[in-house]
């Protein structure tokens, strides 16, 4: 596991308290450090690279998710502060964010009519529709660079209307005075950023939830199914007989909150804050989505569970962090080979690295593993040779099966958070 740094920053209004973000496990989650009912959560839900606070280092980046699914991607030595995070009295979310140097992209979804604000520079620019762009800052000046949507960027100099696949650049030291450019010029990390927006475009889709963010990840990750006498259930393929949902993870202290469970796998986020993990007989661990107005930071399971089933305890004291199992595991790079075992349910695979997880599973349930070599993780490089399960290499090293393989989710449709074409 790469060591993560926390950071805190205050939240500037009224009835807002700390936002903390931690990188650590691949469940990565922003809290806010009071209780309240005005108070927001917000998803870290990508890392690469070794470490960040709400400052990427020279070879990390970042994926910010909010609650309706935009996105805020953060590359290499890049930092922002969240000056506010939080509810406005008529119940919409409030989010202002400063971005102090460095790169990043927004895609702004725009789906629930919340507001966002992105400061840099001196210039600030609020959405009113669904638009993704690129900012680039230093203290010699901004670029500005539109992917999708009409943008009006406000500053020292005026209004400056931004249309899409233009570029403004914005001199700091010359009074702020700007040109307009009628192309985009491509930045090294365009790819992650396309290729990351066309996950969440793929796998986001039929979203009835309140929520977005996570969604896109157990669509990747696992599949729904239809349970008589429990209805819809979604489970992580690769569980196996046996497997638990808090087995591997960690409790995080949260000053004002108290410890959190954080889990292990790349999935873990919505079934750990919000619904009901249950066990159901020749199926396994499965989750019931719901009870989306009582986020919870200790995981919920109902009903009968196996004998040697170990329930999650939340920890006495302060220490900091409490490992569980195998602890938090967040990868640098992509390995070049992946065993991918029974029971494993998606630990190790990185997310997008494989276009069908759901074949690979059926190859799991019946041979016990299966060797795969994914794709660099939005890398921008052709996945063709390693999204190809079928000329993987198997073997039989498991000694545990799962009773049955989950169906997976419907085929795609396209939504609103497409990739930039340049």
């Amino acid at each position: 596991m790469s060591k993560a740094a926390v950071a805190r920053t205050p939240l500037s209004t009224k009835r807002f308290g700390l936002l903390v973000l931690t990188t650590l496990a691949c469940a990565l989650l922003a809290l806010p450090a009071l209780a309240d009912s005005q108070a927001r959560i917000v998803r870290l839900s990508d890392v690469q690279g070794s470490g960040m606070q709400v400052q990427t280092r020279e070879n990390g980046r970042a994926e910010i998710e909010f609650e309706d699914g935009s996105t805020l991607r953060l590359t290499p030595n890049t930092k922002v502060e969240f000056n506010t995070l939080g509810l406005s009295d008529s119940g919409k979310h409030v989010s202002v964010v400063n971005l102090v140097e460095g790169m990043a992209y927004v895609n702004w979804l725009g789906k629930s009519g919340d507001d966002f604000t992105l400061n840099f520079s001196r210039e600030t620019v609020a959405p009113s529709r669904p638009a993704h762009f690129r900012v680039e800052t230093s203290p010699a000046g901004s670029k500005f660079a539109v992917f999708k949507g009409d943008l009006e960027i406000a500053g020292p100099s005026g209004k400056i209307a931004v249309g899409k696949k233009k570029t403004v650049t914005i001199d700091a030291g010359d009074g702020d005075k700007y040109t307009l450019a009628k192309n985009i010029e491509a930045a090294p990390l365009d790819s992650w950023d396309k290729e990351a927006a066309e996950y969440h475009q793929q796998y986001a889709r039929n979203n009835n939830s309140p929520y977005g963010y996570g969604l896109s990840d157990l669509n990747y990750y696992g599949g729904y199914q239809n349970v008589a006498g429990y209805g819809m259930l979604w489970q992580p393929y690769f569980t196996g007989v046996g497997w638990s949902p808090f087995a591997d993870g960690a409790w995080s202290f949260y000053p004002g909150f108290g410890y959190t469970y954080v889990s292990s796998y790349p999935w873990g986020w919505l079934p750990y804050r919000y619904g009901n993990w249950m066990f159901v007989p020749g199926f396994g661990w499965m989750w019931q989505p719901g009870a989306w107005n009582s986020l919870t930071m200790v995981p919920r399971y109902i009903g009968t569970a196996p004998a040697v089933f170990r329930a999650p305890v939340r920890p006495t004291g302060s220490v900091g962090t409490v490992i569980v199992g195998r602890g938090p595991m967040v990868s640098a790079v992509t390995p070049s080979r992946v065993v991918v075992n029974s029971g494993s349910a998606g630990m190790g695979i990185p997310r997008g690295s494989m276009a069908n997880l759901s074949h690979v599973n059926s190859q799991v349930t019946r041979s016990g593993s299966a060797e795969l070599r994914p794709a660099p993780q939005f890398g921008g490089t052709s996945r063709a040779a390693a999204n190809n399960p079928s000329g993987a290499s198997r073997s039989n090293t498991s000694t545990m099966a799962p009773s049955r393989s989950v169906g997976s989710a419907p085929p795609p449709r396209a939504s609103s958070g497409s990739g930039h074409r340049n």
